[in-house]
């Protein structure tokens, strides 16, 4: 079958190759490119959907071309709903969950209670040191006084026993070992 003078086979690859460089493009300057694109995508028109349906039409579309002898209007249309449920599910099970999904490594001063720290900058006895807290979403510095109002070297391990106007009150850490 031909369509505008090409066989439908060439305009299945074109449009696969065209549907590539498009969906590789917009995936390098997705960051540029999504402002202009938010309102849009808001409402119907989303480009990775958009994008994902042509790629896997026209892959779909030319792969049934070269390898089966069916009609090319039955090809166009198994094309079209193949291409229809892919992007669906890629919709519904990737790209809404990873829009709904929240990456924070946000914390409350409160939960910092009875952590240990390190001090990196020495409390004096009536003033403010700094002491780190360790964890596995990276590190935290916060400015410390001393709770028992004596001062901690800068090295000590710490145990934060309060926290009041975003400052920690600390006392030193001795963990004791038990011989058995």
């Amino acid at each position: 079958m031909e369509l505008f003078g090409y066989p439908i086979e060439t305009l299945y690859l074109y449009g696969l190759i065209i549907g590539g460089c498009l969906t590789l493009i917009y995936i390098v300057m997705s960051d540029v490119l999504e402002g202009v694109f938010e309102v849009l995508s808001e409402t119907f028109f989303n480009p990775t959907l958009i994008l994902s349906f042509l790629t896997i039409f026209s892959a779909s579309g030319y792969l049934l071309e070269i390898m089966t002898g069916m009609n090319s209007w039955i090809i166009l249309v198994v094309s079209a709903l193949l291409a229809f449920l892919f992007v669906t599910l890629l919709n519904v099970f990737v790209l809404i969950p990873l829009s709904s999904a929240e990456e924070s490594n946000t914390y409350a001063i409160e939960d910092l209670q009875g952590r240990i720290g390190k001090v990196i900058i020495s409390i004096p006895a009536d003033g403010y040191g700094e002491v780190l807290i360790s964890g596995n979403s990276g590190n935290i510095a916060k400015s410390a006084v001393s709770l028992e109002n004596e001062p901690i070297e800068a090295g000590s391990d710490i145990l934060i026993i309060d926290t009041k106007d975003g400052v920690l009150h600390v006392t030193r850490y001795e963990q004791e070992t038990f011989n058995v």
